[in-house]
C-alpha cells in the first residue's frame, strides 16, 4: 500500500510507461495485473500485527489499498512530482475528501468563481451543512488584492488550473504566494490541464485533485479521482489542529497514541485521507477501474497534444464563423489569458474551448441535434470530440447571479476537442451551423 513515488531520474514519458511498477514483484507480467480481491492473508500474527501498527507497509483491504489502485497512485505522484497520493472513486470524492480533511470542524475555503458546475453547487449545497463556508473570490485573477479576502478562519484557496468551461487561466505563482504568506494551502483542480500540460506543484500547489475520468485517462470508460500533496506544506499549525490529533489506531508498539504527521511524515495530508476519510466514508476505486486508468496513462502525451492541436484549429475556425458572437482559448490573439498561457503552457492550454452562439434558442438547439461526428454529452477530456450547451447542462446548477459572476451567458457551447481528422470535425460543425440557421428568427 506504499503510495510514495520511487525516486529516479526518468522522464515524464517514461514515468508514465513504468513508474510505480516492477515486473518482478507481479510475476513478470508486463502489464500490471488487476487484484480483484477484497482482502489479504496475513503471513502469521506478527505480520498482521505489524501493518495495523504501521510499523510495515502491505495491503490489509481493498477499501484502503489494493496493489493495482497503489500501482496508479504512485505512476500519477510521479508525473506531478507528489510526496504521494490516493486515489479515490470520483473526482468529486476527490474533491470533497480535500476540503474536508482541510477544513475538518468548520472554517471557510476562498475559491475561484471559474469552476466546474459540480463543484460550485456543491460548495452551496453540501459543505455549509458541515459548518465550511465557501467565499467566491472576486480578485481572484488580481492576486495583488487576493489577501484582502482571507478571513482568519480561512483554511485554503481552492481554484482550477484551467476552468471549464471558459478556459480562465490564473497566475498560480502568485496565488500560492499569497496563500503561503496567510499559513493556507493552495488546493489547484488540474483536470483539464493534465501534468502533461501542467504541475502545479511545481508553481506552488500544495494539493492537487484530478477528476481521473477525463483527460488523465482519456477513453470515458471510467469513474475516478485522485488526490496529490506536495510534501512541503506545514500541516501541524495551529490553524489545523485536526493533524495534531493523536489517535489509537495509530498507536506504537508501546501503545502510545500518536497523529497522522508523526506515523506519515511525508505524507500526513493524503494518508489522513485513506485512513479516515476513505476508510469510513469509502469511496473506493475498483482495481478494474485503476488498471483502465493505468492503460489510458499510457497515450496520455499523445492524447493530449493531439486534443491541444484540434482546439487549437477548432478555436480559429469558430473565431472566423459569422454564426459566432465570440471563442474563448487561451492561445487567440484576443484572449486575455494569452500572456499567462505562453508563460505557464508552453506545450499548450488544454483541450477544451467555449463559443458564443450567435443565434436564437431554437437555431441552438437544432445545431446542436444536429451535429453528427461530435458527441452530445457532458464529459470532457475524452479520445472522441464532445459538444455541449454548458449553462443549461454541466452549469445548469448555477442560478443567474452565479452564472453572472462565473462569466457564463446562456449562448455559450463548449467543445472538449478529440483525436479525430480536425477537417473533419471542422464538416461536422459546419453542416451543424447550416442547418441551424435554415430556420428562420
Amino acid at each position: 500500500m506504499s503510495v510514495v513515488p520511487e525516486k529516479n531520474n526518468y522522464r515524464f514519458d517514461t514515468q508514465r510507461l513504468r513508474a510505480g511498477y516492477d515486473p518482478k514483484e507481479h510475476n513478470y507480467a508486463v502489464s500490471p495485473p488487476i487484484y480483484q480481491t477484497t482482502s489479504y492473508d496475513f503471513r502469521d500474527v506478527a505480520h498482521a500485527m505489524a501493518l495495523f501498527g504501521f510499523r510495515e507497509t502491505g495491503n490489509l483491504y481493498s477499501r484502503v489499498g489494493n496493489p493495482t489502485v497503489s500501482i496508479l497512485e504512485q505512476r500519477v505522484a510521479a508525473l506531478d512530482g507528489a510526496a504521494g497520493a490516493v486515489a479515490l472513486a470520483s473526482g468529486m470524492a476527490a474533491i470533497s475528501y480535500t476540503l474536508l480533511n482541510i477544513a475538518e470542524g468548520g472554517g471557510r475555503i476562498l475559491t475561484s468563481p471559474f469552476l466546474y458546475g459540480g463543484s460550485a453547487d456543491s460548495f452551496k449545497k453540501i459543505y455549509p451543512k458541515f459548518g465550511i463556508t465557501i467565499d467566491f473570490a472576486r480578485n481572484i485573477e488580481n492576486p495583488e488584492k487576493l489577501a484582502e479576502e482571507i478571513r482568519p478562519d480561512t483554511k485554503a484557496i481552492f481554484v482550477e488550473s484551467i476552468s471549464n468551461p471558459n478556459t480562465v487561466l490564473l497566475d498560480i505563482d502568485a496565488i500560492a504566494e499569497v496563500a503561503h504568506e496567510h499559513g493556507i494551502p493552495l488546493v489547484v483542480d488540474n483536470t483539464v490541464a493534465t501534468p502533461y500540460l501542467y504541475n502545479p506543484i511545481a508553481h506552488g500547489a500544495d494539493i492537487v485533485v484530478y477528476s481521473a475520468t477525463k483527460g488523465l485517462t482519456g477513453h470515458g470508460n471510467i469513474i475516478a479521482g485522485i488526490v496529490l500533496e506536495s510534501g512541503k506544506f506545514n500541516w501541524q499549525s495551529e490553524k489545523f489542529p485536526q493533524f495534531s490529533e493523536r489517535y489509537y489506531t495509530l498507536r506504537d508498539i508501546n501503545g502510545n497514541h500518536r497523529s497522522f504527521p508523526e506515523v506519515f511524515p511525508e505524507t500526513p495530508f493524503t494518508s489522513r485521507i485513506r485512513f479516515n476519510y476513505l476508510n469510513y466514508f469509502g469511496a473506493a476505486l475498483s482495481p478494474f477501474n485503476a488498471y483502465l486508468a493505468l492503460i489510458g496513462l499510457e497515450t496520455l502525451s499523445e492524447r493530449v497534444a493531439k486534443q491541444v492541436r484540434n482546439a487549437e484549429i477548432l478555436a480559429e475556425y469558430l473565431s472566423n464563423h459569422e454564426a459566432v458572437e465570440w471563442v474563448r482559448y487561451p492561445t487567440l490573439k484576443n484572449s486575455p489569458y494569452r500572456a499567462l498561457a505562453e508563460r505557464d503552457f508552453p506545450k499548450g492550454a488544454g483541450g477544451i474551448l467555449s463559443f458564443g452562439f450567435k443565434g436564437t434558442e431554437a437555431q441552438r438547439e437544432a445545431f446542436l441535434n444536429s451535429v453528427q461526428l461530435f458527441h452530445y454529452h457532458v464529459n470532457i477530456g475524452d479520445a472522441r470530440s464532445l459538444i455541449v450547451n454548458s449553462p443549461q447542462t454541466t452549469h445548469s446548477e448555477l442560478e443567474p447571479e452565479e452564472k453572472k459572476l462565473a462569466d457564463i451567458p446562456e449562448n455559450l457551447i463548449r467543445i472538449s476537442a478529440g483525436l479525430e481528422d480536425p477537417d473533419d470535425l471542422i464538416a461536422d460543425l459546419e453542416q451543424a451551423f447550416k442547418k441551424a440557421f435554415e430556420i428562420k428568427n
